[in-house]
């Protein structure tokens, strides 16, 4: 049973920053490492990011693995192609799935790359009640019997509760958009983010959030 995770949000070919994630990760005591996805379309070396999070974390697609596998939007920067990654690599990306699921001390978890099946949907950290209302790909996680979501995609790091689902955005390890990672002890009911900065991690925020299903809005609302 789940007690303490790690969630690394995505990755982008990061591969100093994901050692770093994951050695610190299994230092702190995690019962499972979970990651977001988005492996590829990154500046460091993918097929080493495959392989890291393929021996030593949980990992769902995200919408850029998608991308790569279908030969779409090859356009954005630093973007990867078929031939960049290994025979491995590549077997290894079409194996993710979109979601999973597990069984914690707090209940039933959902790891996805974005919002539930839809890994183009975003969750903001500023979201308001109305766009949260409006937002179907998060109304379809409500509806179902999920107590925790880990999450990505956004690059917005985020511990909230919304309508009694504890959401956790890992944020990214891109090097651009102020990376890092969280620690989660739900017995604790408290998050810390760890921040990346020139090879050295370092705690930078801790976060405490009520037990999730209880009905409160999360921090600042």
């Amino acid at each position: 049973m789940i007690r303490r995770f790690g969630a690394i949000g995505d990755v982008h070919a990061e591969h100093e920053h994901l050692a770093a994630a994951l050695d610190h990760l299994e230092r702190e005591g995690c019962d499972a490492i979970f990651a977001v996805g988005d492996v590829v379309d990154g500046p460091g070396d993918v097929d080493r990011c495959c392989a890291l999070l393929r021996e030593r974390a949980i990992c769902v697609r995200g919408n850029h693995d998608r991308w790569l596998l279908e030969g779409r939007v090859r356009t954005v920067p630093d973007a990867h192609h078929r031939g960049d990654l290994s025979a491995e690599s590549l077997a290894w990306l079409e194996s993710l799935p979109a979601v999973r699921t597990f069984e914690t001390t707090a209940g039933r978890l959902l790891l996805c790359h974005a919002i539930g099946e839809d890994d183009l949907s975003r969750l903001m950290p500023e979201d308001e009640p109305p766009a949260l209302v409006g937002n179907d790909a998060l109304q379809k996680v409500l509806a179902g019997d999920f107590e925790i979501m880990v999450c990505g995609h956004t690059h917005r790091a985020m511990v909230r509760t919304i309508f009694g689902l504890l959401v956790v955005n890992a944020g990214t390890l891109h090097r651009a958009d102020d990376p890092g990672f969280f620690h989660v002890d739900l017995e604790a009911k408290s998050a810390r983010r760890f921040g990346i900065e020139g090879g050295e991690v370092r705690e930078v925020e801790r976060i405490a959030f009520g037990a999730p299903g209880d009905d409160v809005w999360g921090a600042g609302w």
